[in-house]
């Protein structure tokens, strides 16, 4: 008997939940801590390759920006290709969430032993893809127990606290990247082996710790009023709230620029040495733990919407940091904080207002539509970047990307949605206890 099958006390769908009179909700249900607990332990793994890949990319295997570039948008942007599936797959079987995010976390543990014997740009290549494979079949099935574990008032602050704790693995992947690189002699194959071990811990805390199926001591969905298919999921694009956030998402990510993109110009500003490379992401991930949780909860007391845009402001000014001739001793730890405030305001709040406009029996789908959107067009960024970067150089290339943000940033503004753009009240049809 499974850990997670014990746990009948757990609800696993908040917006469903029956409980006993006089008793009050938790603020956040345990099984977005124990979602949280797999996504730091993954975090780990996959952060750990993250830090070292760039300098391993362009230092150690001497691919130009454009080649990068193309691997980096592979890395980041090719899960959009299968998140459809995976949140399809999720909602038509009704309890099959935990099932499709264990397939993506397997797939995505399997692949990191692959990278010891890729060393070209075509087989790295592949291996990417099927690494980023794993993780957008498992996102949108993650995210929607997320929500559905979640009442209306309280999604901002149940997806800040999740990226909280799966930040907390950001922060740690490249600190244990860092020390495995200064203690062996192979470091790159050393960080891979690591990565792997670690990575089949998470599928494990996966399997024996969240709850699968509907357990006992709370009420079943109602039946969803259409059947969960692709084209049920598209056709969510027709609600107006659900479409422009879907629609600015989309935008905006065709101006955001990688995050390898951003510490690899670090770099070059400031002559990072290499040893010390993979401790930069450790700033970004610093202030995204920080401030996770407490942006969660202002998207749910003054709008997600307000706190979203504000990211994407913290953003521009990270750019223009980066695009400034000023080097002083302040500038690493300014852009870094900036950086990782823009994930914090964006990454789960995003998810919050868009559980908004989809009912329970799609949410895995229509989440998918919405990061899938965002993921092609961040997919794009990155080799719009490189190409630019080396054909013009990483000056123009920044200095296109931040006119891009502060245009679609604007344009997002007048294109904000209603009712995701307040503290939302339970949906329709739905009772809360």
């Amino acid at each position: 008997m499974y850990v997670a099958d014990s746990r009948a006390g757990t609800p696993a769908s908040a917006e469903g939940a029956v409980r006993p009179a006089g008793r009050r909700p938790a603020a956040v249900a345990p099984t977005v801590f124990a979602l949280g607990t797999v996504s730091l332990v993954t975090d780990v793994s996959s952060e750990m390759v993250t830090a070292v890949l760039p300098l391993y990319l362009v230092a150690g295997l001497g691919l130009s920006p454009l080649g990068f570039g193309l691997l980096d948008g592979i890395h980041n942007g090719f899960s959009a290709v299968v998140r459809l599936v995976g949140g399809h797959l999720a909602d038509r079987g009704g309890g099959r969430h935990k099932r499709v995010a264990g397939l993506g976390y397997g797939l995505s543990a399997l692949c990191k032993p692959l990278l010891l014997v890729a060393h070209s740009l075509t087989p790295i290549g592949i291996v990417l893809a099927a690494d980023r494979t794993g993780k957008g079949l498992r996102t949108a099935p993650r995210d929607a127990l997320i929500s559905l574990s979640s009442t209306p008032e309280t999604r901002g602050r149940a997806f800040g606290v999740h990226r909280a704790m799966d930040t907390a693995g950001a922060l740690l992947g490249p600190l244990v990247a860092f020390l495995i690189l200064r203690a062996t002699v192979d470091g790159y194959d050393a960080v891979f082996t690591v990565s792997f071990c670690v990575a089949v811990t998470g599928v494990l805390v996966l399997v024996l710790f969240v709850p699968g199926g509907h357990p006992a001591g709370t009420a079943p969905a109602a039946p969803p009023a259409e059947r969960p298919t692709v084209r049920a999921a598209l056709g969510l694009l027709r609600h107006r709230d659900l479409r422009r956030v879907a629609g600015c998402a989309l935008l905006l990510g065709l101006a955001t620029v990688s995050d390898s993109f951003v510490y690899l110009l670090l770099q070059r500003r400031l002559d990072v040495p290499d040893r010390w490379f993979p401790l930069l992401p450790l700033g970004t991930a610093a202030a995204f733990l920080l401030l996770a949780v407490a942006l969660g909860r202002l998207a749910d007391r003054v709008g997600r919407w307000a706190v979203f845009l504000a990211g994407h402001a913290a953003l521009l000014l990270c750019y223009a940091l980066l695009l400034a001739s000023w080097h002083g001793a302040a500038l690493p730890y300014l852009v870094l904080a900036l950086h990782g405030a823009f994930y914090a305001a964006t990454d789960g709040v995003l998810m919050a207002a868009a559980s908004d406009g989809v009912p329970q029996g799609l949410r895995s789908s229509g989440l998918a539509v919405v990061q899938t959107g965002q993921a092609l067009a961040r997919f794009a960024c990155s080799l719009l970047f490189g190409a630019v970067w080396t054909v013009w150089g990483d000056r123009a290339a920044l200095a296109g990307a931040t006119a891009a943000l502060a245009g679609c940033a604007a344009f997002s503004l007048l294109l904000r949605p209603g009712s995701t753009s307040r503290a939302p009240g339970p949906p329709e049809g739905t009772a809360i206890p």
